[in-house]
């Protein structure tokens, strides 16, 4: 018997009310399609890398840049990114993060240079490669930071400002906006400073052998679900306005802009 595709948000899962808000929006796009997905839970700390490897997905969430650095022939099949309500998303499948300090500790911007910058993993957008560009952009480097990390997700960075282990760091802007809306406690001790450049946002994904007929119809679900109610009322609890298509070129340009940054820092980070 063939094992049914998997589905999973584990990028978006910030805690247990999410985790069902997801699991019944797949479900919904299962029934939708035909497509008997089994919702997953790969919880943290298990490496996403080996999530984004296995050749059964049906519907997983996957971060935009390692997407880019793998081989064409290797690359998953992107079907559909989410596009948020908030005003960072541009109305599109876009996402940006925020760089966070700890609550009423905001530094003066010459001072920006003196703290613990503090990333999640190296292969990351929102909590590494967006932190750095943001870095980049700024006129006082042109000299070495401080920096700590594995952080691993949101919740590690968190945990390490408030911890006193750092003292800046980026969080995914959806995924913080998924907490202030469904457990804002977990935000309240962070102060938002700045928000960086946009980039492509993570895209639900199919296993690059899956069959044709089985991506074409998840995509077709996943694009139209703003268009019946029960879709609509779905995608408003978790605090977007429809899935689109993914920006693929956009995406395609995320190593070099990490490049870039790299370039621009030089040793400073």
């Amino acid at each position: 018997m063939t094992p049914s595709p998997i589905a999973n948000a584990r990028m978006y899962t910030v805690g247990p009310e999410v985790q069902a808000l997801w699991a019944g929006l797949f479900d919904h796009v299962s029934d939708l399609s035909g497509v008997p997905l089994e919702v997953i839970a790969h919880p943290a700390p298990a490496p996403l890398a080996d999530l984004w490897a296995r050749p059964d997905l049906g519907a997983v969430f996957m971060c935009g840049y390692p997407f880019s650095i793998l081989p064409v022939e290797q690359r998953p099949r992107p079907l559909a990114a989410p596009v948020s309500i908030r005003e960072w998303s541009g109305d599109g499948p876009c996402y940006a993060s925020h760089v966070v300090v700890r609550k009423g500790e905001a530094p003066e911007a010459n001072g920006l240079g003196d703290l613990r910058w503090g990333w999640t993993v190296r292969d990351s957008q929102s909590g590494y490669n967006a932190l750095r560009e943001y870095l980049a952009g700024l006129p006082l480097m042109n000299r070495a930071v401080a920096t700590d990390g594995p952080h691993l997700n949101p919740d590690g960075i968190g945990a390490a400002l408030t911890e006193g282990r750092i003292d800046i760091g980026a969080i995914d802007a959806y995924a913080f906006q998924l907490m202030q809306m469904h457990d804002p406690r977990r935000v309240e001790a962070v102060d938002i400073i700045a928000t960086t450049k946009r980039a492509p946002a993570p895209m639900l994904v199919a296993g690059r052998t899956q069959p044709q007929d089985m991506i074409a119809a998840l995509k077709i679900a996943l694009l139209g679900l703003h268009q019946k109610p029960e879709g609509l009322a779905r995608l408003a609890a978790l605090g977007l306005s429809r899935f689109a298509d993914p920006d693929l070129a956009a995406v395609d340009e995320l190593p070099a802009r990490a490049a870039g940054a790299a370039e621009t820092l030089g040793d400073a980070w």
